[in-house]
């Protein structure tokens, strides 16, 4: 499986479970919305506040499985070294983040308002590596 297969898949399906690594190296998994930025990097949002963002800070390596609604079916996985944009900047990510997994929001106003207050962010990564490659 190569990258561009990885961005078609996570363009039409959204739920996935990021890792980041922990101090002591253990893995730290989060459930996440996923999509595919303009530039074909995955990206999710997240508040600055979570530990996934502090784990990222100390150690950037990042990886993603991401699946359909049913769970059991087909899957992709990506690796990555993850980016962080905060806000201001981050604030029109989320906005194209938004409408890339949700379409058009009916109030933008207090979307932006709610991104301000809940102090998110994005958390975006190029695919360095691509699966799965191999099945049992």
């Amino acid at each position: 499986m190569d990258a561009a297969t990885v961005q078609d898949f996570i363009r039409t399906n959204h739920r996935a479970v990021l890792a980041t690594f922990r101090r002591d190296g253990r893995p730290a998994l989060s459930p996440v919305t996923v999509g595919v930025d303009p530039e074909g990097r995955v990206i999710v949002s997240t508040r600055e506040t979570a530990m996934k963002v502090k784990h990222l800070r100390r150690d950037p390596r990042v990886a993603i499985t991401a699946f359909t609604d049913r769970f059991y079916g087909d899957f992709v996985q990506a690796e990555g070294t993850a980016e962080i944009v905060a806000l201001p900047e981050a604030m029109e990510l989320l906005v194209d983040y938004y409408r890339s997994v949700s379409g058009e929001h009916p109030d933008w106003a207090d979307y932006r308002a709610a991104m301000v207050r809940d102090q998110r962010g994005i958390v975006r990564f190029a695919i360095e590596r691509a699966g799965p490659n191999v099945s049992g």
